[in-house]
């Protein structure tokens, strides 16, 4: 059963509808929302229906009501916009019912991100957009359905579309990813400040009392001066550059891999300045000050964030938590980190999606690099490593060569499947992951990478370098975002098989996730976890010999995973 909700206030309205998304009863108008919704859940445990969780459900989590099913609207909007080619296209109720009307289509609202500095932490899940009438939020899921319904019809761009039904599992997961978001960030990973301060104390040296760089970087500052024989302010490129010009070295970059190249006592110096003050600054006391409290880091996690459909955050860098800060992860006192993560899970699903027969086969194994290195590399898991990371990310020069000629003489259903991703991305076509999202079209800015901010991307159909930067795009889309669906049904299974115990989730990232739980599940869990995992896999690729095995750890602390 589906149950819209509108909220109003501290009420709000709420309208069953039927199987189809069709009205089944009256609106109801109720002066308590939250706990309209609890009763309802207790009573029926319906799938709700609303314009957005990160407007609605931060409001119930607080007050003590989980709920079990829900369909985000707007992200719903995001993936079906995508699938009809019409990528980053307003999303929201409003957006989407103009549209439906055939009205001028207003622009989505701003995102969080736009608000004042001062402003960010108290506004946070705290944003409220203002609802419209029932009949659009019905209105607008119902075309959504049909709309759904039609994309298998669609003439593809490329021989690996979504098939029949598989969007409405993605619209499924991603709104299942949005609750977790949601409590996620409202529970907080749990986060010990004294010993992240004894951390940077030991790193970085004392803080400046006027708030400038710690000891540690005036005394590295000091010495590249020395070294350089000039004056030179180590965080800025053009004048290092002008530096080492000086001295004779000529650089095209201050970046690592080519720095480490380079035989002067000022390199040392400069990569130990650059990696202390990049801990400074993304995770230095500034941070620690503003991201924890009360013992909690609490990060707003956006679910499909970045395009290829991984999650992003809003602050706080709560994906990039570097190693050495995750020391500052602690279970509280009777408590553990359960840690789980997906080992080599690209490769693997290069393997399900594909249907090689002995690709999957070599993903039967625990280690997949080692059983492709035993069949076709001559035992060397190097080479075939290379290989295999060389098909998904376009390295097909170099080194790459050979590994790469043997990858596609023993695995030839897996090759083409990524050439053929690349070929269409190269002429300004779509690809789509195996539930269906679908990759952007050329002509909007796009991530390389995707976890980087990149250009804007031209279609070109001659070839040439921009051609072939949006091929390496689509044939990573495919898998990477397909690794991003697996993760995501692993994640809504596991909340539902954690609803009946004290544990929780804290923390998701890509391909690992984390619960805290009391010791005493701690057993329960790590099973729960394995579980999660294999039911992803039946549910994306049914009967496969590729296995997604996921490494877990029951740890006090975060940094002691493997």
């Amino acid at each position: 059963m589906l149950v819209a909700v509108l909220p109003e206030g501290a009420g709000g309205l709420l309208r069953p509808l039927a199987d189809d998304g069709t009205p089944a009863g009256p609106e109801q108008r109720v002066a308590d929302l939250v706990e309209a919704v609890r009763r309802t859940e207790a009573a029926d445990r319906p799938r709700w229906l609303w314009a957005s969780t990160a407007d609605v459900y931060p409001r119930l989590v607080r007050a003590g009501v989980r709920i079990e099913r829900c369909y985000d609207l707007e992200l719903a909007e995001a993936l079906v916009l995508g699938a009809e080619g019409r990528w980053g296209q307003p999303r929201s109720l409003a957006s989407a019912s103009a549209r439906l009307a055939g009205l001028p289509v207003p622009p989505d609202p701003p995102s969080r991100a736009a608000l004042p500095p001062g402003e960010f932490q108290e506004s946070l899940f705290e944003v409220e957009t203002a609802p419209g009438p029932p009949a659009e939020l019905v209105d607008v899921h119902a075309a959504q359905r049909t709309r759904v319904a039609g994309l298998a019809e669609l003439p593809s761009a490329h021989s690996f579309p979504p098939r029949a039904g598989s969007m409405r599992t993605l619209i499924a997961a991603e709104s299942a990813g949005a609750l977790v978001a949601v409590e996620m960030g409202l529970a907080g990973l749990p986060w010990r400040p004294d010993v992240h301060d004894a951390l940077l104390r030991g790193l970085l040296g004392a803080p400046s009392p006027v708030g400038g760089p710690p000891a540690r970087l005036v005394e590295l500052n000091t010495r590249l001066n020395e070294a350089l024989g000039q004056r030179v302010h180590p965080d800025s490129p053009a004048e290092l550059l002008r530096a080492f010009a000086r001295v004779g070295i000529m650089l095209r970059s201050t970046r690592r891999w080519e720095l480490q190249h380079v035989d002067h006592p000022a390199v040392p110096i400069l990569l130990e300045y650059k990696e202390l003050y990049r801990l400074w600054v993304a995770h230095g006391w500034s941070w620690l000050e503003q991201w924890v409290t009360g013992g909690r880091f609490r990060a707003e996690y956006i679910p499909g964030g970045v395009v290829s459909g991984r999650w992003a955050t809003r602050g706080g860098g709560a994906l990039q938590i570097p190693k050495v800060v995750r020391k500052a992860v602690v279970a509280d006192p009777g408590w553990t980190l359960v840690v789980a993560d997906a080992g080599q899970l690209e490769p693997r699903v290069l393997a399900a999606v594909s249907g090689d027969r002995r690709l999957a086969r070599a993903a039967a194994e625990g280690d997949l690099y080692a059983a492709l290195a035993a069949e076709a590399f001559d035992g060397d898991r190097a080479k075939a490593k290379l290989a295999l990371l060389g098909a998904m990310y376009g390295q097909t020069g170099g080194n790459a060569a050979p590994a790469l000629a043997a990858l596609r003489r023993f695995y030839p259903t897996a090759w083409d499947l990524v050439e053929e991703a690349a070929r269409t991305g190269e002429t300004g076509g779509l690809v789509r992951t195996w539930l269906g999202r679908t990759c952007p079209p050329p002509s909007v800015t796009w991530r390389e990478g995707f976890d980087q901010p990149g250009e804007g991307i031209e279609a070109d159909t001659r070839g040439g370098a921009r051609g072939r930067a949006r091929g390496r795009f689509t044939r990573n889309f495919v898998i990477q975002g397909t690794a991003a669906e697996w993760a995501l049904v692993l994640l809504a299974r596991l909340r539902a098989v954690l609803s009946g115990m004290r544990a929780e989730l804290v923390f998701f990232q890509h391909d690992e996730v984390v619960v805290h739980c009391p010791l005493d599940e701690a057993a329960e869990v790590a099973r729960a976890v394995q579980a999660a995992g294999d039911e992803a896999r039946r549910l994306l690729f049914g009967d496969t010999e590729v296995r997604f095995p996921l490494d877990v750890s029951v740890v006090e602390r975060y940094s002691d995973a493997k």
